[in-house]
């Protein structure tokens, strides 16, 4: 088999296939700053969380929020990153939509995910000024 067409093989191995979702992962965060900034504000939210000793159901939740607006945003990245294929970074209306829903996606799952911690964190705030003052 030459090298072409190992290129072209499907991954016939999990270590394969995770080295390459790995880099995946590694890419967008590399490449796009809103992920940075997501990835970011999730590992704020997970030291509230540590700092404000939240319940098992409150972490279920806050982990779900975090995960979701992650993944939501490499969808994302996905759609601009096939749209510029396609067009070939020249404008067209159809690519246009596809992105403006995917960054619509991206949005509501991030205002999802405020809500989540505006129900947890909220209240215990909420808390800790009322104890201040």
């Amino acid at each position: 088999m030459d090298s072409k067409d190992k290129r072209t093989e499907k991954n016939k191995h999990f270590i394969t296939s995770l080295e390459f979702a790995v880099q995946g992962i590694r890419t967008v965060f590399n490449e796009e700053r809103n992920m940075r900034t997501h990835v970011f504000m999730g590992i704020a939210a997970l030291i509230a969380g540590v700092l404000f000793h939240l319940a098992l159901s409150e972490w279920l939740w806050l982990i779900l929020a975090i995960f979701l607006v992650l993944v939501v945003e490499i969808i994302n990245t996905v759609f601009e990153n096939v749209v510029d294929m396609v067009t070939d970074f020249h404008f067209h209306p159809i690519g246009k939509k596809i992105k403006d829903m995917a960054a619509g996606a991206v949005l509501l799952t991030t205002l999802f995910a405020v809500v989540i911690g505006l129900f947890i964190f909220g209240p215990k705030i909420w808390q800790l000024v009322k104890d201040f003052l």
